[in-house]
């Protein structure tokens, strides 16, 4: 398997024991890691992911989630220039009958860029935006 994107929702699920998907993706990621691929994510997601954790009063797992995140070898971060920025805001604008978030767009652009098409995830805006979803 090639370079995957990892989005805000599976590290959530991951992590947070209430969520919904927590089952699912824990399965998924202790076969994921048998030969895991190259991540790949962005800051946007690392925001997500960390303010997520730090809103619900969890500082303490915001602060070792992200530390996690940053350090690890197999997770690559791309921090959002402006001219992702500026690419990203005109894939909004350009797909009014969808409700992406501005989020998902810097990732739906960046993975278009990268030749990216698979993601963890949980959320469909990613199979509308024509990637595959997994698990």
């Amino acid at each position: 398997m090639n370079c995957l994107f990892i989005d805000s929702g599976y590290f959530i699920a991951l992590e947070a024991l209430d969520d919904q998907n927590h089952k699912i993706a824990s399965i998924h990621w202790k076969t994921l890691c048998k030969s895991l691929p190259q991540l790949l994510t962005t800051s946007y997601v690392f925001d997500e992911v960390i303010t997520f954790f730090n809103s619900k009063g969890k500082h303490d797992k915001a602060v070792e989630l992200g530390k996690n995140i940053l350090d690890s070898p197999a997770i690559k971060l791309i921090h959002i220039n402006e001219a992702l920025f500026n690419k990203s805001w005109e894939y909004l604008k350009q797909h009014d009958d969808k409700t992406y978030s501005f989020t998902d767009c810097t990732s739906f652009v960046l993975m278009k860029q990268r030749k990216i098409t698979k993601a963890l995830t949980f959320d469909r805006h990613f199979k509308q935006a024509g990637f595959e979803m997994f698990p």
